[in-house]
């Protein structure tokens, strides 16, 4: 599978993840917008919404780096971005069944 979690490389989803990772490392602490993070790790768990797809490739050849994590989180907040999906509340485990083989004398 090429890409992985974010899909082809040539895809919107993995060009705006490594766009923005690259600008996070570079500014550090420094951010402008603390929601950019939370957008990033949105990114990677979910998949995009087909309209920020459509956002994305008509604006990546020709935005900065600051208008992207801009774009980014303005769609986050306006939930536009992924599509989160909320996972069942996790059950306990049970036991279905419970068979228990012993060694017979003789065989």
């Amino acid at each position: 599978q090429v890409g992985g979690q974010l899909g082809r490389p040539s895809g919107a989803r993995f060009r705006v993840y490594e766009r923005l990772k690259g600008q996070i490392a570079q500014a550090g602490d420094l951010l402008a917008d603390p929601m950019l993070p939370k957008a990033l790790d949105d990114i990677y768990r979910y998949p995009l919404r087909q309209s920020a797809v459509d956002i994305f490739n008509r604006q990546l050849p020709s935005i900065s780096d600051e208008a992207l994590a801009e774009l980014v989180c303005s769609l986050r907040r306006d939930d536009r971005l992924c599509n989160v999906r909320e996972e069942a509340p996790t059950k306990d485990n049970q036991i279905i069944c419970s068979l228990g083989l012993v060694a017979g004398e003789g065989g």
